[in-house]
């Protein structure tokens, strides 16, 4: 019987709110701004909020806090509802901070009619200065000392439209002896004439994201509003805030931010691997995004399973991308179609083969008995790979050799007889010979090989083109290596094999099809790819052969 999992401390939480009747049912949101695509770090937050709500008979909203017009876009949206979707989460309601901007706007006259805020004229550098620092508190300007009617009527002028960007703000009155700085009279409204992608030019005046955050989820009645650790020191404004206007005391629990070896969970540092081209988009295989996972072939399944295996934790911690790496082969092993595909091809004559075609029967996947299986053609002439032949081998060495005899995969046993050479020395081509009594699933030839290569026929090889995607950086903790992030990118990312050559079942298989390529990984067709030339990327190795590498290195 299997030991039932521990409940991670926002569980607690919930079901202690749940059993002393504090809430009926809880509502969770995800609350992402659209200034970018989603990061595997977004998909741990995904997870726990639509987890929570699934598992204790919530509900969870996708509220897009679209509070600053000059970085955010439509596109940015319709990504992130592409990949909660892909993710397999449903939300109950679709809302926009913008959608509250009226309610907004009511909630900082309140503010101003109570006395607790003011408008401020000072320039940003002004205000920071007059912030003090964490050890001296600060002081107010001659602005704090405005009457209620004359804020109302400069908030209402800044609403207007009739001061330019930057000219004044709105401050909430609150302590600048605080030893929090976020409540020294923090800024809860600027002015931004600039182009919203949902309300137009409607506004020139915006919330701050410290400001909308709360209000909005006290407007949707969110019970358990749900941050990263950095997010702590803003729980004070969230609550004060909604002390002040009396509204519904949503309420912040912080958990550990997801963070990743070999990886970034910067928006800011994506886009500009984008915007620089070293990146071929949001969605470049090579990338954290969640789009970017897809593309790979990363499974909606394999990240699920890695964001519930981390669990939600109090402490930031370095994960090593190895075990997300883990439970996406551990998902493609099981799903995954088996094809034979030859990436440096070395050809081979069966002399003693009849200038036939013979189909060859071969499951589809070893894992799963009811996966089906598939014909391959077999002609005397296949590509076998460079590196499975050796002219002078060691001992030991069980791939093909002078003299030497290897299983060719699903088909027959074959002994290498002569080795042909162009005038350069370099071997073209092996003349071999097959053993007809050893097929495949009937051999009576009495041989053992130790031995299997994959192989494709010449006449049937399909040509694609091949990714091989690693990652994209050489050193462990990005976030904290020395110099430029973009110093440490890994040159060695991506190589392109541009003509490999493949069993012919690839052109008739599923485009959403995932493929274990037999000795050489897992793969996915790209969206590049077309019916004259197929695409593929490789999603993972077989086997993690990085920490190898990193150990040589």
């Amino acid at each position: 019987m299997s030991e039932e999992k521990s409940l991670n401390f926002i569980e607690e939480i919930v079901e202690a709110d749940l059993a002393n009747g504090k809430y009926a049912t809880i509502t969770t949101r995800f609350p992402p701004e659209p200034n970018g695509y989603l990061h595997i770090g977004h998909a741990k937050s995904i997870c726990l909020n639509f987890g929570l709500a699934k598992k204790y008979g919530g509900k969870t909203n996708l509220r897009f806090d679209d509070t600053n017009p000059v970085t955010e876009e439509t596109e940015y949206v319709d990504s992130i509802k592409d990949d909660v979707r892909w993710l397999g989460f449903s939300w109950a309601n679709e809302f926009y901070a913008s959608d509250y901007f009226e309610q907004l706007y009511g909630f900082a006259v309140k503010l101003i009619e109570k006395g607790l805020a003011y408008v401020d004229d000072s320039t940003s550098d002004e205000i920071a200065a007059q912030k003090g620092t964490p050890t001296i508190p600060g002081v107010r300007n001659v602005f704090a000392d405005r009457t209620v009617a004359e804020n109302l009527q400069l908030f209402t002028d800044m609403r207007a439209g009739k001061y330019p960007d930057g000219s004044k703000v709105l401050r909430a009155k609150i302590d600048m002896a605080s030893p929090n700085m976020l409540l020294r009279d923090p800024i809860i409204y600027r002015i931004k004439h600039a182009h919203h992608h949902r309300t137009g030019d409607k506004w020139c005046i915006y919330p701050m994201y410290d400001f909308a955050h709360g209000q909005s989820d006290s407007i949707e009645n969110i019970t358990h509003s749900i941050c990263t650790l950095e997010f702590i020191p803003h729980r004070d404004l969230y609550d004060w805030c909604i002390e002040k206007l009396e509204i519904f005391p949503s309420h912040q629990y912080e958990f550990a931010r997801l963070n990743m070896t070999y990886t970034i969970m910067s928006k800011r540092k994506l886009l500009q691997l984008v915007n620089e081209k070293h990146v071929n988009g949001w969605d470049d295989p090579r990338m954290s995004t969640i789009s970017g996972m897809r593309r790979r072939g990363y499974t909606a399944e394999a990240i699920r399973e890695f964001c519930d295996r981390i669990g939600v934790a109090k402490r930031e911690n370095l994960i090593d991308v190895g075990l997300l790496e883990f439970f996406v082969r551990e998902h493609l092993n099981k799903i995954a179609l088996r094809r034979m595909v030859v990436f440096d091809p070395l050809k081979i004559v069966l002399t003693n083969y009849p200038d036939t075609v013979e189909m060859l029967p071969s499951e589809n996947n070893p894992e799963n008995p009811e996966g089906g299986s598939r014909e391959i053609p077999f002609s005397k002439e296949l590509y076998i790979e460079r590196d499975d032949f050796m002219e002078v081998a060691p001992k030991k060495y069980f791939r093909l050799a002078p003299g030497q005899m290897v299983r060719l995969k699903s088909a027959y046993i074959i002994k290498c007889e002569d080795v042909i050479k162009d005038a350069e020395g370099k071997v073209t081509e092996l003349h071999c010979t097959y053993l007809p009594e050893s097929k495949s699933g009937s051999d009576t030839s009495g041989i053992h090989v130790k031995g299997t290569l994959h192989w494709v026929s010449v006449p049937h090889a399909v040509t694609a083109e091949v990714r091989l995607y690693d990652r994209l950086f050489k050193v462990e903790d990005v976030g904290n290596a020395e110099g430029d992030f973009k110093d440490h990118i890994n040159p060695d990312s991506l190589q392109v094999i541009s003509h490999a050559y493949a069993e012919p079942a690839l052109l008739l298989d599923n485009p959403d099809d995932r493929y274990q390529f037999i000795r050489k990984g897992y793969f996915i067709l790209d969206k590049d790819s077309t019916k004259e030339k197929l695409v593929f990327n490789r999603t993972v190795t077989l086997k993690d052969g990085w920490a190898k590498e990193t150990k040589k290195a």
